[in-house]
């Protein structure tokens, strides 16, 4: 005999049309793909192109700051820096200051590869707030940023 708990559909169409989470999933995915296709034609991801763009700094930075800025924890961001080493587009080199961190750096190729995207991350960009709303991401923005 089943003692399983029955949740009435209601429930579950309440939660596919309510639940900022889902929707918030959703929304990061398509953008994810527009952002991935857009970014393809330079050999980049949207995740590369924000990592590297992370790194864009007047001096390097230790892995904590890029690692908290991005959201993730610094196995991950070791992880997807990988990539980018084997292309030649990142230099991780040991700081100077404390041996035992990292500092982190486009290379000459590495920001060729990025100011190559730029223009394209710029055009999605704006086509892509175009499509919102009052034509701007201002309120969006300002609503994930209280979020986050």
């Amino acid at each position: 005999m089943s003692n399983a708990v029955e949740i009435p559909f209601a429930t579950t169409l309440l939660v596919r049309d309510t639940c900022l989470c889902l929707h918030a999933q959703r929304a990061a995915r398509a953008l994810a793909r527009l952002f991935d296709e857009a970014l393809r034609p330079v050999g980049l991801t949207n995740g590369q192109f924000s990592l590297m763009m992370s790194l864009n700094r007047p001096e390097p930075p230790p892995m904590g700051p890029v690692a908290k800025l991005l959201a993730m924890d610094q196995t991950t961001l070791t992880a997807a820096l990988k990539p980018l080493q084997r292309k030649g587009w990142v230099d991780i080199t040991t700081n100077p200051r404390d041996r035992r961190g990292r500092l982190l750096s486009l290379t000459a190729e590495g920001k060729a590869v990025l100011a190559a995207a730029v223009p394209i991350w710029e055009s999605t960009h704006k086509a892509l707030e175009d499509a919102l709303p009052d034509g701007n991401g201002h309120r969006l923005r300002q609503d994930l940023l209280a979020l986050a």
